[in-house]
This record gives structure tokens, sequence and C-alpha cells, in this order.
């Protein structure tokens, strides 16, 4: 499967905004975005106002790096949500939050959603008693995680559960993170999703 292997500090910048792509970092003044606000390149200082799509287009982009999708892959969940019965703008963010390394994210086992994805693609994950090493994979409600360790992996956890316990874990999860567990206690509601993104836009861009 391709991969973005550009920078992701080079990615917050072009967004204007922290993404929190790499982990702990991003609260720290080693942040890009503390240090350079302004978009990566030669004339990054100078924004240009966007039209309609340029917004549009910005949004979607935005939230595909939020979340570490390439195109075909944003755009296979788009279909999913445009063909599944209700809102079609909040049905694709809960399809993005369902991910398991987001969910491993959100629970504080790892420090970004790429972290979460290594997580997960060793082996540690287990949902329902069964080793799932699919980052895409989609969990449901009342669905049961737990991390297992062999002989790695264990140190890292707990040092990203020491570095994102002052992050507040989402109302449709529940942690242990003494027992390295958690549970869907819901499907995640637009209400749970707190980072500022205008989901109709790329609702738009894909209707056009």
């Amino acid at each position: 499967m391709g991969r973005d292997l550009g920078s992701s500090c080079r990615q917050c910048r072009r967004e204007g905004e922290k993404l929190f792509l790499k982990g702990s970092r991003c609260y720290t003044h080693k942040c890009a975005i503390e240090r350079r606000e302004y978009a990566p390149g030669q004339h990054g200082a100078k924004r240009p106002k966007l039209s309609n799509f340029g917004l549009q287009l910005r949004e979607k982009q935005k939230v595909k790096r939020i979340y570490g999708l390439l195109e075909r892959q944003f755009r296979k969940y788009f279909n999913e949500a445009a063909n599944t019965k209700g809102v079609t703008g909040t049905i694709l963010l809960q399809k993005l939050e369902r991910r398991l390394d987001n969910v491993m994210y959100q629970m504080g086992f790892a420090t970004s959603r790429s972290e979460g994805r290594q997580i997960v693609s060793h082996g540690f994950v287990y949902v329902n008693d069964r080793n799932v090493n699919i980052a895409s994979f989609q969990v449901k409600e009342h669905d049961e995680v737990e991390l297992r360790f062999k002989n790695t992996g264990l140190k890292n956890v707990k040092e990203n559960l020491e570095a994102t316990q002052g992050r507040v874990v989402p109302a449709w999860l529940n942690v242990d993170k003494d027992h390295y567990k958690g549970k869907i206690v819901r499907l995640p509601q637009r209400e749970d999703i707190t980072y500022p993104v205008n989901e109709q836009l790329i609702v738009e861009l894909y209707s056009r």
C-alpha cells in the first residue's frame, strides 16, 4: 500500500493548524506551527484568498491528513457514507473515528494515529479476544479491545500512556489503562469529534 512520506510538520503548516501528527512533539515548543505559522514553500507566507473549491479541497486534505489516508482510501469511505442512510458528512466522520488505529490514539495507547497504526500492525491488539492487525478495522458498539505483549511493545505503550495522561478520552470509549484494555461504549456521535472540521465542504466537493 502507498504511503505519504512527506514531512508531518509540513502537512500541519500547509493546513495552518495543528493536526497532531507527531505525537507528543505537537504539545511542545518544537512544534512547527508554534515556530512557523505560515505555509511551507517559497511563497508560503502569502496565503491567497481561497475560492469555494479551494476551501472544499483544503477541508478534504485536512481530514485525510488527520487520519493518515490516501485519496483512494478516503474516497472509499465517502462512497460508503453516501450509500448509508443518514447525514453523509456525519457518517463519514463516524467511520473514520471507528478505525482501530484511531481507537488506539483516542484511548491514549498511542501518541498519534500513525503510532496507533504501528501498534495494530505489530499484532499487539485483540478485539473480542481475536487478534486484529488491520489498522482500518471498524470497531462496533460493545467491542472489547485489549493489548497483549510478548517480548516487545510494553515499554513503548507505558511511555505513551504517561505522555497522554492529560488527554481527555472521548465519551464513546471506556479505558482501563492499568490493564491495557478498553471498550466501545457506544458509536461516536458528531459532538464527540472535537477537532475543527466542516464536513459539509467535503460533501460539496465530492458532489460537484
